[in-house]
């Protein structure tokens, strides 16, 4: 298990490059009979790896198969495998040696259920009734009830992830925002995202060598901390081998957000008095989802990844692309009314590993390759603080004499945090930048690995760039044709 953070990890991994394996050996099917195969490769026994028996192992590993093998049923991302999921035998809610069996009984009171009562004066919760809906904990007045969260639902922030009668974990959808934070905390891999590797694969192969179509990969800049054995452009390079036209800097895309973000913060800072970015989508699906009253203050500039395919597409008429990132979001973002058309397919930092597991590459005999020359301050966009520092510089190459006051928001908690404080008119900023994940794009859910350091291995590759100009970044391509802007729904699907 070399290499990944854990176990989950690493059956994500091992399930990507035996369905990519096969996909390259010409012999993958979507027969039952295939998906069987796959997990008796995978789990061959007669020990089990990871659970009870081999027999759940692969029941589990043929759910996983049949997410990479078969279309989603909607848009939706993230879901629970149920037959993953271990019904976490935790009782939330526990009364403590600190009840004083009191008079008030408010606990017993507001419980929906009748699922408390006093036994020698003290209460008492029945776990076979309690819906872990909290009313006790918050009634009790000497805080006498104590409660243990379930680590997916410790993840979820946004309250998204619950639990249903048979104590199993599911997704409701009308909060989930698609961070992917449940998905890497879940501790039994119950939680997963869909995966679109075989997608892309067939997206290659039908470009019969990319005469057909040209099929490009936008690469995010936080690719920088996620294979530090190796030369960044050696990871490049082994893209391009696995069938790419080109391979391009998503940090180009960053440039050009910069340019056109500080340009709206000038035009409509003093009518809106505080902007948000809406690089992240997640971040953007929270405002979206809580505070819809909110949204005509979020940034109207598409993210990087959707400004650079657009101006792909306006150059080469025939391209099709793909976005390589750490992010799960990005998955639903593409199907977004407003943006569709512009990537085709978004797989992960997970996903590609495994690919070229599959391929057999070894990385470090690739040659290196350019992947652009975007700036220093697009490439910082894979990191807390890079977009709102970047649009500062633009703002003053430009000449703009808007003051702009950023704070950055780092992680989830800090974005619910100040936009709560925006709601009553206490944030100490006029320009909020949110990031879903801690550290940004670095501590993408679906990163290889999340460490502190990759914050370190991006600055140090921003560090590398040839200018710090953005405007020099997105050299070659003409943001006068690119639309740049887009529209959003208050309720998506």
């Amino acid at each position: 298990m070399k290499g990944f953070e854990s176990n989950v990890q690493y059956i994500k991994y091992l399930v990507n490059k035996e369905v990519a394996q096969r996909f390259f050996h010409g012999t993958l099917d979507k027969s039952i009979n295939s998906y069987r195969e796959i997990a008796e490769a995978i789990i061959p026994g007669p020990k089990a790896m990871f659970r009870c028996c081999i027999y759940k192992e692969r029941h589990i590993i043929e759910e996983r198969v049949r997410l990479v093998l078969e279309p989603s049923k909607d848009n939706r991302v993230i879901n629970v495998l149920s037959s993953a999921c271990d019904e976490c035998p935790i009782d939330r809610f526990v009364v403590t040696e600190a009840c004083r069996g009191c008079l008030g009984h408010k606990c017993q009171e507001v419980c929906p259920r009748n699922a408390i009562t006093i036994v020698n004066h003290r209460s008492y919760i029945n776990q076979a009734l309690c819906i872990e809906c909290g009313r006790c904990k918050q009634a009790c007045p000497f805080n006498a009830i104590s409660e243990v969260k379930r680590p997916c639902i410790r993840s979820c922030a946004v309250g998204a992830v619950q639990i249903n009668e048979e104590k199993k974990a599911f997704i409701d959808h009308e909060k989930c925002i698609s961070c992917g934070a449940c998905v890497y905390q879940c501790p039994f891999g119950a939680i997963v995202d869909k995966p679109f590797v075989l997608n892309v694969l067939d997206l290659i192969q039908h470009s019969w060598n990319n005469t057909n179509y040209h099929v490009y990969a936008i690469v995010a800049p936080a690719i920088a901390s996620q294979f530090p054995s190796v030369k960044l452009g050696q990871v490049f390079t082994a893209i391009k081998e696995l069938g790419f036209y080109d391979v391009i800097e998503a940090a180009i895309g960053g440039d050009m957000v910069a340019v056109a973000e500080a340009k709206e913060f000038e035009e409509t800072i003093d009518e809106k008095g505080w902007k948000t970015t809406s690089c992240c989508p997640a971040f953007v699906d929270y405002v979206r989802r809580t505070y819809p009253q909110f949204m005509d203050h979020v940034s109207t500039t598409v993210s990087p990844m959707i400004a650079l395919a657009r101006a792909i597409r306006e150059k080469d008429k025939k391209a099709k692309v793909v976005f390589i990132g750490p992010c799960i979001a990005k998955k639903v973002e593409i199907k977004q009314d407003d943006l569709l058309g512009a990537v085709d397919y978004v797989i992960t930092f997970e996903e590609l590993m495994a690919t070229f597991d599959a391929k057999g590459f070894d990385l470090k005999e690739f040659e290196e390759r350019n992947a652009g020359e975007p700036s220093y301050f697009g490439r910082i966009f894979g990191r807390t603080g890079g977009v709102a520092e970047s649009v500062v510089k633009v703002a003053a190459m430009e000449g703009i004499e808007k003051e702009i006051k950023p704070i950055h928001c780092n992680g989830i908690d800090e974005c619910i945090k100040n936009m709560k404080l925006a709601s009553f008119g206490k944030l100490n900023a006029n320009l909020l930048e949110g990031m879903a994940c801690k550290n940004g794009c670095t501590g993408g859910s679906a990163s290889l690995t999340h460490d502190q350091k990759g914050i370190e291995l991006l600055n140090r590759y921003g560090k590398e760039a040839t200018t710090e100009s953005p405007f020099e970044g997105m050299n070659g391509y003409d943001l006068s044709v690119v639309n740049m802007e887009r529209e959003f729904h208050l309720k998506e699907n």
